[in-house]
């Protein structure tokens, strides 16, 4: 990012003007405090993500190995998930959600900035990156009234020692984990069976000499329990907490628990924090890495597809594989068992997903692969995927006060709407930044949703598996550079892009899920190839670290019909929060056109926020530079492009962005909030001979 100084001196704003903007301003928020502050706001609910770790859509009974169970195919193993199950029967099951990228740092980074893979600085393959620094799932809510905690798996840290996104850096009140991404790699992190031993953080200090034989998805388990209880014992239920819980497994190496499960589960039984250096769980005894599942330890199946040949035992690496899902299964059951006891369970909205499609790893001699199980469904594609079983991810909500038992939702969504529906049920606005839209309509059956924007990019330099379950075209194909975009019920993907006009494969992934029937060549979707490549110039934003064949493509115009040239819209909100405000789901208190874009036509009032509309008339293809600067707080969009980010941690520093842009019409947004009566803005482009433009 450039910086550049700017005079704002000559921005003064009329005290004629001010006084009558302030004036009608008064009268209006002295009727009418906004949306929000109109209604009645319900209690917030508590807030609980339990995200695991490579675990595939087709590992869960409810998604794939209920069917495959019913066939009473011998040759089809199967395992069973009842609790994660239930999740579905008391709440919602969304069957078209999608991760935002198909491995696991990059996927957690767009899920805590609400972010898409086309915007974020963490992308690809960089693991212990720092997360962004901008407005997340923790601070956001934080501001909100909710205590946070983060247990488990974190890798977004950033490089060294430092590490400037740690999770108690970045508005996590509390964390006990692990840190570093390839800690996570191991289960036992005193041992180290297999990869060395490992480091567990409670807050800033490393207490791993303590952890004796604690098997790390028990562990958890053990220490999220204990510290619910805590909280909730000290704290009155109009403090809300939001715990973000990211399992390290069911991710290689394949590790078995030390026992069976402790009997119960909730407050008296199950697992239990005990707290003692050597004996700090309750199952930190026995054996590391011996416990099979009693139904899994002496299965066989029809390993030859014969019926008159004997059955084989499963192989070892698939009992410690269903092991651990089953384990998974009885830590998410002890979590809701826990919430009943202590009569939260109601008010608390829990979310069960998945980082991206299933692994073919198991850091063991023995090779797993997901294709036993057929962990990636009824789609194609593994972890580090474009295809849907790379970025198709479980989604099950539970949240009793408003979700109706046994809702099935349909619709698209991301892991990136995360950040914006939980801002949403505890009755505060999105922050203008984020590309991910509240899922509230749909869990609830009230309002209208936005489109979901189902978005991903990815490089990596081997191939799909040739498993003889996925198409014969894609089996052992090259990935390097990817992209997908999903319009309406149709996925275009690309794979081994070596250029920006490279075709999208398109698949109709409602009808066709595996998708099987590559319309592209079917010239009734030549409308559809041409918006898709039209539609990824407009979502996303070059990353040095990331480069892409497609980065110096010009971002497509858009064709407007019925447009009036000259004329702004501006929509004035009551909001509250410290970021500035998409002022999505807000009725606006006032509307009005505006000729021109400056601190004039938008003046100052207490709470007031401000979303402006219309286009910019680009005359040729070229290179545009954005300037802006401001004592107040702005975000300014192109399509759906972040050009300028000017509200977290912006101190009134001028900043400076290009961006190349095709000739004709290119939508916008600006998003502002005024700091003060003082308040003004000065937001510009030039074009590549330097003239400098107002936007009108």
């Amino acid at each position: 990012m450039k910086i550049k100084r700017t005079n704002l001196n000559s921005l003064q704003m009329t005290r004629s003007t001010y006084v009558y903007y302030l004036t009608m301003l008064g009268l209006l928020l002295g009727n009418c405090t906004g949306a929000l502050a109109q209604q009645h706001k319900p209690q917030k609910p508590n807030i609980i993500y339990i995200l695991m770790d490579d675990l595939g859509i087709g590992d869960l009974g409810v998604y794939y190995q209920n069917r495959r169970k019913a066939e009473q195919n011998r040759n089809h193993p199967y395992m069973q998930t009842p609790n994660i199950d239930g999740l579905a029967v008391s709440g919602a099951q969304l069957n078209q959600g999608y991760v935002n990228a198909p491995v696991c740092v990059a996927s957690r980074a767009s899920l805590l900035l609400g972010a898409s893979q086309g915007q974020t600085k963490v992308r690809d393959n960089q693991f212990d990156k720092a997360l962004d620094s901008n407005y997340n799932l923790a601070n956001t809510l934080k501001e909100a009234g909710y205590t946070t905690a983060a247990i488990g798996k974190w890798g977004l840290q950033g490089k060294g020692n430092v590490w400037p996104a740690h999770p108690r850096k970045i508005g996590f009140d509390y964390y006990y984990g692990y840190i570093r991404h390839s800690d996570g790699h191991e289960h036992y992190p005193k041992e180290g069976k297999y990869r060395g031993s490992k480091e567990v953080y409670d807050n800033f200090t490393n207490v791993t000499p303590g952890l004796d034989k604690c098997y790390t998805g028990d562990l958890w388990t053990a220490r999220a329990k204990q510290w619910i209880i805590a909280y909730s014992q000290a704290n009155p239920t109009d403090k809300p907490f939001f715990m973000y819980l990211a399992y390290d497994t069911p991710h290689a190496v394949t590790e078995l628990p030390t026992q069976a499960y402790p009997a119960g589960a909730g407050l008296k039984g199950g697992l239990q924090w005990l707290g003692k250096p050597g004996e700090m769980i309750n199952t930190a005894s026995g054996e590391i890495d011996s416990w099979i599942a009693p139904e899994y330890a002496q299965a066989t199946w029809d390993h030859d597809n014969n019926p008159s040949t004997a059955e084989q035992p499963w192989p070892n690496v698939y009992k410690r594989y269903a092991t651990s899902v089953k384990r998974i299964d009885d830590q998410v059951g002890d979590i809701l068992q826990l919430l009943k006891d202590l009569g939260i369970a109601d008010n608390t909205l829990l979310i069960f997903t998945s980082d991206n499609g299933p692994s073919k790893e198991s850091y063991l001699k023995e090779e797993y692969s997901p294709e036993f199980f057929r962990g990636y469904g009824a789609f194609d594609g593994i972890k580090r995927d474009l295809w849907e079983g790379g970025v198709r991810a479980p989604f099950l909500v539970q949240w009793p006060n408003r979700i109706k038992p046994g809702t099935v939702i349909n619709d698209p969504m991301m892991a990136s709407d995360w950040l914006a529906t939980f801002l949403e049920a505890a009755g505060y606005t999105i922050p203008a930044h984020v590309d991910g839209t509240s899922l509230m309509p749909v869990l609830t059956g009230t309002g209208k949703k936005e489109t979901s924007k189902v978005y991903v990019e990815y490089a990596q330099n081997q191939r799909t598996p040739d498993y003889a379950d996925f198409e014969p075209a894609r089996r052992n194909r090259l990935r390097q550079q990817m992209q997908s975009v999903r319009i309406g019920d149709h996925m275009g993907v690309r794979y081994d892009i070596q250029s920006p006009s490279d075709p999208f494969e398109i698949y109709n992934v409602v009808l066709d899920p595996q998708q099987r029937t590559n319309l592209a060549s079917n010239p009734a979707y030549k409308a559809l190839q041409e918006q898709m490549q039209r539609k990824v110039t407009q979502m996303r934003r070059p990353d040095k670290d990331a480069p892409r064949p497609y980065d110096s493509v010009y971002v497509a115009a858009e064709a407007v019909t019925g447009r009036k040239k000259g004329r702004l819209e501006s929509k004035l909100y009551h909001t509250d929060e410290s970021w500035v405000s998409s002022g999505n789901g807000l009725k606006a208190l006032k509307t009005k056109r505006i000729k021109s874009l400056n601190s004039a036509s938008l003046p100052y009032a207490l709470h007031a926020s401000y979303v402006v509309k219309g286009y910019i008339d680009v005359p040729a293809d070229g290179t545009y530079v954005f300037n802006f600067q401001s004592n107040g707080k702005a975000v300014f969009k192109l399509h759906d492009i972040l050009v300028i980010d000017a509200d977290y941690a912006y101190k009134g520093e001028a900043i400076q962005e290009e961006i190349r842009l095709k000739a004709g019409l290119h939508p916008f947004r600006f998003y502002y909030r005024p700091a003060s009566s003082n308040s003004r803005f000065s937001l510009t482009y030039s074009d590549q001979h330097g003239q400098t433009k107002e936007i009108k």
